[in-house]
């Protein structure tokens, strides 16, 4: 049996751009992506702390040091620029690997910088 558990998470970024026309997915800058373990088209949970809206997209790399995290496509409809979100990724393990595994979980300061 596997289970779902915490793999990563960045605690409370700014949304700084939103692009109804664009494909779909999370933008995201790759410093951060890369601090929390995360990979380019990765699926992650966005919550929205201002609104309460949680939905599931994928990650595309924004520029490294940008700050940007960006909702695109039908994701847009769920934040605002400057709205607080989560960004969640999670890994399926054994219950044995689950008791020794580790999240990884990042703290951004302002401006979505590390």
């Amino acid at each position: 049996m596997l289970i779902a558990v915490l793999k990563s998470k960045i605690h409370r970024v700014r949304i700084t751009q939103v692009d109804l026309d664009y494909v779909g997915s999370l933008t995201l800058d790759r410093d951060l992506m890369d601090a929390a373990g995360l990979l380019p088209y990765e699926q992650v949970h966005v919550l929205n702390v201002n609104t309460g809206a949680r939905i599931e997209t994928y990650l595309i790399e924004g520029p490294r040091g940008s700050g940007i995290v960006g909702l695109n496509g039908p994701a847009a409809r769920t934040g605002m620029v400057g709205d607080l979100v989560i960004v969640i990724a999670y890994a399926w393990l054994t219950p044995e690997e689950a008791h020794s595994h580790k999240p990884i979980v990042i703290f951004p300061r302002e401006g979505n910088r590390l």
